[in-house]
């Protein structure tokens, strides 16, 4: 055996190299939760994370070890919805207006806020909206991270999320957007558990 093949063995002892791939079913209810604010279809948003799945493993190879791996799947997930979008040319239908229902729950200390003014002001906001205030909100991401997954300018994402809080309360009749939380919280969504999410 040469010396170059002894140095392509791993060592004795020595902890398989992780695959990536095992990571991406750990983010399938954030990417289905990303999917349906998108397409405001439960069905639509199933096969939009499937695609998204496939593509993932189809190009793992494209990910960087450390990176954040929900950061890149949702930069798939997105590119994929608008990509879509431009093929069909017009948004997905909506017949019944309630497929975001499951999502969405109110915490008890926001009693004042029904359920339902909620769910219809956030069903009007634009698809570009709905996406910075689940991306910066409910999902965590920094307004850095959500303008490389978006590819547009970090002031670009701090103006729609701005923008996005007001038009929310102004559906929702609020008088700013300070109604839409308590002291010291956020006003954009937050998780609460896998798929749900509180304003």
């Amino acid at each position: 055996m040469g010396a170059s093949e002894l140095a392509d063995r791993p060592a004795t002892g020595a902890s398989p190299v992780p695959d990536p791939r095992d990571e991406i079913t750990d983010f399938l209810s954030p990417m289905r939760a990303f999917a349906i604010s998108l397409t405001r279809n439960m069905s639509s948003a199933d096969d939009l994370v499937q695609d998204t799945i496939v593509k993932a493993w189809s190009n793992i190879d494209k990910f960087q070890p450390g990176t954040n791996m929900q950061a890149w799947l949702f930069t798939i997930l997105r590119n994929t919805f608008y990509s879509d979008r431009r093929k069909h040319r017009r948004e997905v239908p909506d017949p019944d207006g309630i497929h975001a229902a499951a999502l969405f729950e109110m915490p008890a200390h926001h009693g004042r806020l029904a359920f339902n003014d909620f769910k219809l002001a956030f069903d009007q906001l634009s698809v570009e909206h709905r996406e910075v205030l689940i991306l910066v909100g409910a999902s965590g991401f920094s307004t850095e991270q959500t303008a490389e997954m978006i590819g547009v300018a970090v002031g670009t994402v701090k103006s729609r999320t701005s923008r996005a809080r007001k038009r929310l309360a102004e559906l929702m009749g609020l008088e700013g957007e300070e109604d839409i939380m308590g002291p010291g919280e956020r006003t954009t969504p937050a998780v609460t558990k896998p798929g749900q999410f509180v304003v």
